[in-house]
């Protein structure tokens, strides 16, 4: 049940994507992402595939909320150490965080399912190289394709008021 202020509550609250989002928090998360992909490139700890598809999936289904690297980046580094806000919409960050998850469950499927860890590890460096453009030149393809998407017309007219519509304030502080 929605709040007075109109926010949801409880559990929907919790797993609710944030809307607007700080640019600078999906950015250092995406700078994580890179961080932790080259390693496990590098190293070849496969394990960390799934500490990767964790913190995709939980910031698809919950923001920042349940994602150490998302409290990470929105609890401590973006407020203390960057002190900078850009607020973007909120859906398509949600879509490539998504894609993210597809990514990683790919990587670990080709990797653990099919025994072809340098498969896994080619779809893991295609993710890397779209974390580092998020990370480091600030382009989000997941927001570029999403944006085809609602051109299309296969994103909920909805959905697409809300991308627009900036002042619809979920969680103000993701």
């Amino acid at each position: 049940m929605p709040t007075a202020t109109g926010a949801p509550s409880g559990i929907r609250s919790l797993f609710s994507f944030p809307h607007p989002v700080n640019e600078y928090a999906a950015r250092t998360v995406a700078a994580m992402v890179v961080t932790l992909s080259v390693v496990t490139i590098a190293t070849g700890a496969n394990w960390l595939l799934w500490v990767l598809a964790y913190g995709f999936l939980a910031r698809v289904l919950a923001g920042p909320k349940l994602s150490p690297m998302g409290l990470l980046a929105t609890r401590l580094i973006v407020p203390r150490v960057l002190k900078r806000t850009n607020l973007v919409a909120g859906p398509p960050k949600q879509f490539a965080q998504a894609v993210g998850l597809a990514f990683t469950t790919a990587a670990l499927v080709l990797t653990f399912g099919f025994g072809l860890p340098t498969a896994g590890t080619a779809v893991l460096a295609v993710l890397a190289v779209f974390a580092g453009l998020e990370a480091f030149a600030g382009f989000c393809m997941g927001c570029f394709v999403f944006a085809y998407l609602m051109r299309w017309g296969l994103v909920p007219e909805g959905t697409c008021l809300r991308c627009a519509n900036l002042s619809f304030v979920a969680d103000p502080g993701a």
